[in-house]
């Protein structure tokens, strides 16, 4: 998948030099790794070329990462999160540049992974939208990113914590300017996927100086009219999703259902759009488009991409066994990697215990 904790990842790598390219792996390497991809490599190469941050990317990158791959490319070092990766035969993919000094490593964003939004979709409840004390989570928690023996700090399922520090880092900061052209568009954008992606491209083209603010109803709403245990992602999660996006100038976090008078005065918007995807009315029965139709401000676009979140929840249930049998996979690899370098801590304090003419063969 390609979620905010990537955004941040790339946020954090780009901060560390002047220009970032993003290699991204092919679905056979994936698959050969880690298990099924959910989202085909055309998609993610699309996805990770909206990330705001991602100057370049290479296509089919290899999964491990060699000096000859950095020296192709004309880069200085790479950057990874600070969880380990690991090939299909338990070995670190990073080994060959940590040694030669040329990797950089930045914090893993806690409370999201790919295990997690999986385990979501596949759970069904909405123990994602406000506390995880429900017993449903718990035992969801348990399965699904566990193998038989303990549990990987790498895989597990942890709860995000939203900060305003967070929120500021991946806000562009930008006012709208004379001559900008103010287009509003409001959504769950959950599950921040391709079909997003093309639509926002599509807004964005409207306009010469576009300045995209994109509307976020909250949880509760959400799930008023997609029902089920939607959003997937909560609205913290979805504001970082949106903010990520290279053709987003601003977000409204709990945007009003209905886009009326004052929101339109207040952001003083010159267009309105939403996509081919149905309009729900507003709890009153009323079109929540009413006012922006009225002054004719209103647009539908056709990004010619009709992918939806409920696609995605789709192909995941499909897929259930190969993604279970993936992240238990997956953490019986890191177990193995935590075990060695306990192994190897304890055997190199017993050297040191045993003093200097003592030594011992790893």
């Amino acid at each position: 998948m390609v979620h905010y904790g990537h955004s941040n990842q790339l946020r954090q790598a780009k901060a560390m030099g002047d220009y970032l390219i993003a290699g991204v792996h092919t679905d056979a390497e994936i698959s050969k790794h880690k298990g099924p991809p959910v989202f085909t490599q055309e998609e993610r190469y699309k996805m990770v070329r909206a990330i705001k941050w991602v100057d370049e990317i290479v296509e089919g990158a290899p999964y491990v990462t060699t000096l000859e791959t950095l020296d192709k490319y004309n880069c200085d070092f790479c950057v990874h999160g600070d969880d380990i990766t690991l090939t299909v035969d338990g070995k670190d993919t990073y080994e060959e540049v940590k040694c030669a000094g040329r990797y950089r490593e930045c914090k893993r964003t806690q409370g999201v992974s790919t295990t997690d939004v999986v385990g979501r979709m596949l759970l069904m409840t909405k123990a994602h939208h406000s506390n995880l004390d429900n017993p449903d989570y718990q035992q969801h928690a348990d399965n699904f990113g566990k193998g038989p023996k303990g549990h990987s700090p790498w895989t597990g399922v942890s709860q995000f914590l939203q900060t305003s520090q967070k929120i500021i880092q991946f806000a562009s900061g930008k006012e709208p300017q004379p001559g900008d052209t103010i287009i509003y568009v409001a959504g769950a954008f959950d599950l921040f996927h391709i079909g997003h992606v093309d639509f926002l491209e599509m807004v964005y083209k409207q306009a010469e100086r576009p300045y995209v603010i994109v509307g976020l109803h909250f949880d509760q709403e959400v799930n008023r009219y997609k029902g089920k245990n939607y959003p997937i992602m909560n609205i913290h999660e979805r504001t970082l999703s949106v903010l990520a996006c290279r053709y987003v100038s601003e977000v409204v976090i709990g945007a009003p259902y209905a886009v009326g008078k004052d929101l339109l005065d207040h952001f003083k918007v010159d267009l309105v759009c939403h996509g081919k995807t149905e309009v729900f009315p507003d709890k009153d029965g009323s079109d929540p488009y009413a006012e922006p139709r009225k002054r004719g401000i209103f647009k539908t676009i056709d990004s010619g991409n009709n992918l939806t979140t409920d696609d995605i929840v789709q192909r995941i249930i499909e897929n259930r066994l190969q993604f279970e049998a993936r992240n238990q996979k997956k953490e019986a690899k890191e177990m193995a990697v935590i075990e060695a370098m306990k192994r190897r801590e304890q055997q190199d304090q017993k050297v040191k215990d045993l003093g200097p003419n003592f030594t011992v063969r790893h």
